[in-house]
C-alpha cells in the first residue's frame, strides 16, 4: 500500500498527478455528499479518512478515532475502504449484486473496494452504502464487535 505523509487533505490532493487528483477529488465529493452527519474528514494512515472524532466517541481500543470510510491513490489502483460495509453484510451483497447486473468484476477485500478508473466505481451503490450507517449505528457495531471479542477471550471459545 502506498501511503502519504501529507498532513491535510489539500496537501494530499496536491501531491497527486492531475489525473489521479481528479479521480480522488471526484470520489471524495461522492463520499462527502452521502456521508451521514457526525463523521469528520481528516488524514489518517496516509489516506483521506472519514471517522468519528474522539470528542464524540473516545472509548476505542487503540485510542484512535473510529474509521468509517477511507480513500487512497495506490500504486496501481485506487482504494475505497468501506468499513461500514465490513460490519454489514447487506451492503456487500448489494454491491456484489450491482456488479453482477452491470457485468463487472468486483475487486473487493474485507472492506477495501479497488478500482482502476472512475468509471469502474458503481457510484450510486457506493453512495447508498456510505449513507446507510449513521454515527450511532457505527458505534453500536463497534461495541458489539468488542463485546464478542471480549467474550471469546473470557470464555475461550473458538476463533
Amino acid at each position: 500500500m502506498v501511503g502519504s505523509a501529507a498532513r491535510t487533505v489539500e496537501d494530499y490532493l496536491e501531491e497527486l498527478s492531475a489525473g489521479r487528483r481528479e479521480v480522488i477529488a471526484s470520489v471524495r465529493d461522492l463520499v462527502n455528499r452521502h456521508l451521514p452527519p457526525g463523521y469528520v474528514e481528516s488524514m489518517s494512515r496516509g489516506m483521506i479518512s472519514w471517522e468519528i472524532p474522539l470528542a464524540r466517541y473516545p472509548v476505542t481500543c487503540n485510542k484512535q478515532p473510529l474509521g468509517y470510510v477511507a480513500l487512497a491513490a495506490q500504486k496501481h489502483c485506487y482504494s475505497l475502504y468501506l468499513m461500514g460495509m465490513y460490519a454489514d453484510s447487506q451492503g456487500e451483497k448489494c454491491l456484489r449484486d450491482a456488479c453482477a447486473r452491470a457485468g463487472r468484476k468486483l475487486d473487493l477485500g474485507k472492506c477495501c473496494l479497488r478500482f482502476k478508473k472512475l468509471d469502474d466505481l458503481l457510484r450510486v451503490e457506493v453512495g447508498e452504502i456510505i449513507a446507510s450507517t449513521p454515527v450511532e449505528a457505527c458505534i453500536a457495531h463497534y461495541e458489539a464487535s468488542r463485546a464478542k471479542a471480549m467474550n471469546r477471550l473470557r470464555f475461550g471459545s473458538g476463533p
